[in-house]
């Protein structure tokens, strides 16, 4: 049948779909969410269908086609097409077998990678592959299997020198910046260090988020390659690489299941690093209430598979467990962020303790990962001799920042401060509220919103002292960030 393209200006956020007028899919015997092939001259895409009623929407003799498809196929409305009705993707059969509790081989875990690479699944169908490795784990090794097809998937960028030092941490702790202090601090010693990073999802700021405070961070592939060749380190947001792409079809999917399969989990943070060559890895998992890891129990099983999906990777893979019961730092929201992390850098006295305290471990275990001893006091003296700081300032030029003195920083204009309604020792934070309020101020979208803190667990604090400012852009967004602020409980005090 050849039908007329019409768009109709929505994305579906990466599949690939297609509308029917009710009366041509009967003719062809389409119901929804069929596969069907179109044809346009040479080009061809096979799309999921829907099917419509309404004529207003897609008129008989037309098909209606979503931003994806329309790119795809570089279609104007009006350009005449051909459709046939096109056979289900060969991973569906795959994903049954899984949901069979069936074990995968290499073949069928790599076309269900390129099948969602490619946009062949639908959500529905992707949800079911997820739903699948969460309910019936896959193996070690079909997780490596899943790592390196996720992987392969993408492009994978080679270095010339080696080692390659990354890290990575498991999240959900307001504050954590400590790649923005690791990269430049591992460059300054001379070691290789390009650090992909995300933007935040549900927290105040992702580290990307909070590198933008300072620099571009959105790089190709080749531009990414010549600021490491430049400077030995980068901190740029990995959404705008092709490094390992189905992975953020599968996050896309996750979330709004609440759902992190373990192995997924592992494949995913592996993935990554396997596509940007790393060799010598330090992950970072914090535990606590609210963190993603509750417990040392599940923290220690965790390190054991990282552990091992590296051996079998060819990567030094280490592990560590880390605080996660309160915020690291002072600063929550990207430019708050960012002044921590510079003060730190310049070895100001307003830096935040506990933040250096974590870096100089993290960068005593790079050191040892890479057979250096010391690492501590190496690690220090960079720090010290602000050697760390002046190659923070490269990688920023780099990235086509400048550099920017830490008070010079942008914050919002609208501030409010939420103060203690007790005197005694600070027993508890609550991340989660933290965030939120954050959040709602505007961070990390508007870059000056958020909020700093005052007092940390332990810290003893008199009734009417502040516990945290709030900053704003948005006067309304402020009023109603505070009033969140008085009504959910951030600090227990007693």
């Amino acid at each position: 049948m050849n039908l007329k393209a019409k768009h109709i200006h929505i994305s579906s956020g990466g599949a690939l779909v297609a509308v029917l007028n009710s009366i041509d899919a009967a003719k062809m015997d389409i119901h929804t969410l069929d596969r069907i092939k179109l044809f346009r001259g040479r080009r061809v895409e096979t799309v999921t269908a829907n099917i419509t009623e309404s004529d207003a929407l897609v008129p008989e003799g037309h098909i209606g086609v979503f931003e994806e498809v329309s790119r795809a196929l570089k279609l104007r409305d009006g350009d005449r097409m051909t459709i046939i009705l096109a056979r289900k993707p060969l991973s569906l059969e795959f994903i049954r077998r899984k949901l069979d509790r069936q074990r995968l081989t290499k073949k069928e875990i790599d076309q269900i990678v390129w099948d969602i690479v490619h946009n062949k699944l639908s959500d529905v169908e992707l949800t079911y592959f997820v739903a699948a490795c969460y309910t019936n784990a896959l193996s070690m090794r079909e997780t490596v299997l899943l790592t390196k097809a996720i992987a392969s998937q993408g492009e994978i960028l080679r270095w010339k020198k080696k080692p390659i030092l990354d890290k990575h941490c498991i999240g959900g702790i307001p504050g954590n910046r400590t790649t923005m202090v690791l990269v430049p601090l591992m460059a300054a010693a001379g070691y290789t260090i390009p650090k992909t990073s995300s933007r935040s999802i549900t927290s105040a700021a992702g580290t990307a988020d909070t590198m933008e405070a300072l620099a571009c961070v959105t790089f190709s592939n080749e531009e990414m390659k010549k600021i490491v060749q430049t400077t030995n380190g980068c901190i740029i947001w990995g959404g705008a690489l092709n490094l390992a792409p189905a992975d953020d079809k599968i996050i896309r999917v996750e979330k709004p299941l609440e759902i992190d399969a373990e192995s997924q989990l592992l494949a995913s943070i592996m993935a990554k690093k396997f596509s940007v060559s790393s060799t010598h890895i330090l992950i970072d998992i914090p535990i606590g209430k609210d963190a993603k890891v509750k417990t040392s129990h599940e923290a220690r099983h965790l390190r054991k598979h990282f552990e091992a999906l590296g051996r079998m990777l060819g990567k030094r893979v280490k592990v560590i467990v880390t605080d996660g019961s309160q915020p690291i730092g002072n600063g929550v929201g990207p430019a708050l962020e960012a002044r921590d992390v510079l003060w730190l850098l310049r070895r100001d006295p307003r830096r935040p303790a506990d933040l250096e305290r974590k870096c100089l471990m993290m960068a005593a275990e790079m050191f040892r990962m890479v057979g250096v001893k010391n690492g501590m006091q190496r690690a220090r003296e960079l720090l010290d001799s602000g050697k760390a700081y002046r190659k923070m300032v490269e990688i920023i030029r780099a990235q086509f920042g400048h550099e920017i003195p830490p008070e010079d920083l942008r914050l919002g204009k609208f501030t409010a401060d939420v103060l203690a309604k007790k005197s005694g020792t600070v027993r508890d934070i609550d991340n989660v509220v933290i965030s939120r309020v954050a959040r709602i101020a505007g961070a990390p979208l508007n870059k000056g919103s958020g909020l700093y803190l005052y007092r940390h667990m332990g810290g003893k604090v008199k009734k009417g002292e502040k516990l945290f400012t709030i900053y704003s852009e948005s006067r309304e967004k402020m009023r109603y960030a505070l009033d969140v602020a008085r009504e959910q409980e951030s600090f227990y005090i007693w």
